[in-house]
């Protein structure tokens, strides 16, 4: 019972690895990111469906799932809801708090039902707290938990993270908590109910810069761009046709640098000898290198480190990623047959087991296409109670 990104992305990690995902959409809209286009995959000729097509941004985080279309504004569509429930291991929500109780779809009105389902609530501020009753965007979360602020390029504004990351950090931890929960349970043979907060999970993910600031008590040191705050040269250099990151992680590897950059005599410079120099003299260091790096192209640099151990890479945009000879050697792009727009390329699941094969066994689904499938395999409901229930606007 979710839609747009956290609670997609965490049920796409679940049927990654193998659980049977019904996806509850409204029956005439579906998941609002159904619309969140161009680009759309067009619909084939053989499929007689008109429109723009499926969003990619929907075919991104909805695969292995079946769409089930449903309204709960009806009592019928409640009962549904509670038939599945009684026989579901997981269920996954992201309504603000309270809002399902009226559908008696809250954890306290299912776990009478189910007392051994697991019940995740995604929520922009928790169950509990003064913001609970406010709504989470990721964008917003950001901002207001501290990843916006330390985001973006030295002297410019604050900025977003390029992907919803706060969305995708929520829907990580929220499968893991899941599969904790399940373990858990069959232990206790009792459910329980999670509460993920885009704003706590937000919050952890500022890791090593939260804690130099609980430590030190003092303000964080502002945004850095693609640059270190503690350690010179670590940063994006541009090239002749573009963009290297270059990172001196050492002064071993400084002097590997060095010497890679045809300049060997900065490694004995008294400006640069340790990495504190280097730190107090950074905007030395970084208009010395970069003088060298603009001298040859990306590839060429690319050319002359490799084998060095120093680390480095190419600054790349997605396109490109994407056509990586790693990405591809990695099998990180599937392709898969939809059932209205024909072959598609769609990303892998990330993680490789040495026994078990995540895999994209279903293309994303097309609004309601697993219907009938649900509510009589599942359920046991016949086709004419099921005509019946698409007449009166229940189900689609």
């Amino acid at each position: 019972m979710t839609r747009v990104l956290a609670g997609p992305y965490c049920t796409q990690i679940l049927g990654d690895l193998g659980a049977d995902v019904i996806k509850i959409e409204h029956p005439t809209r579906g998941d609002d990111t159904r619309a969140w286009g161009p680009p759309y995959a067009s619909y084939t000729e053989q499929s007689g469906k008109q429109g723009s097509g499926e969003s990619a941004y929907f075919l991104g985080v909805n695969r292995n799932k079946k769409s089930l279309g449903l309204s709960f504004q009806h009592k019928a569509g409640v009962e549904i809801l509670h038939k599945l429930a009684k026989d579901c291991d997981v269920l996954v929500e992201n309504y603000l708090p309270g809002a399902l109780k009226k559908y008696g779809m809250d954890y306290e009105s299912v776990a009478k039902i189910n007392p051994s389902l697991i019940y995740a609530s995604i929520t922009g501020y928790g169950q509990t707290g003064p913001y609970s009753s406010r709504a989470g965007y990721d964008v917003m979360v950001e901002a207001e938990m501290g990843l916006m602020h330390i985001t973006g390029h030295r002297d410019g504004p604050p900025a977003k993270v390029g992907v919803a990351i706060t969305d995708l950090t929520t829907g990580l931890y929220t499968a893991n908590s899941v599969m904790a929960s399940l373990l858990g349970r069959a232990k206790t043979g009792r459910g329980q109910h999670i509460d993920v907060a885009l704003a706590d999970c937000q919050i952890a993910s500022l890791a090593n810069i939260a804690s130099s600031c609980l430590i030190s008590g003092k303000p964080d040191t502002g945004r850095w761009g693609t640059a270190h705050p503690s350690i010179v040269p670590y940063k994006g250099f541009k090239t002749k046709d573009g963009d290297v990151m270059l990172g001196g992680g050492n002064d071993r590897l400084y002097g590997v640098m060095c010497a890679k950059l045809g300049k060997p005599e900065w490694s004995k410079d008294s400006r640069f000898v340790t990495n504190a120099d280097r730190v107090a003299h950074r905007e030395e260091m970084e208009e010395l290198i970069e003088g060298v790096t603009s001298t040859k192209t990306t590839q060429e640099w690319l050319d002359i480190f490799e084998g060095s151990g120093m680390p480095y890479a190419a600054i790349n945009d997605v396109k490109s990623t994407l056509e990586h000879e790693n990405t591809r050697a990695r099998g990180m792009i599937t392709e898969v047959d939809h059932p209205t727009c024909g072959p598609m390329k769609l990303l892998s699941p990330p993680v490789k087991f040495s026994e078990s094969k995540p895999s994209i066994r279903t293309a994303p689904p097309t609004l309601g296409q697993h219907t009938q499938e649900v509510l009589s395999e599942m359920l046991g409901m016949s086709t004419s109670d099921i005509e019946a229930l698409k007449k009166e606007g229940v189900v689609a």
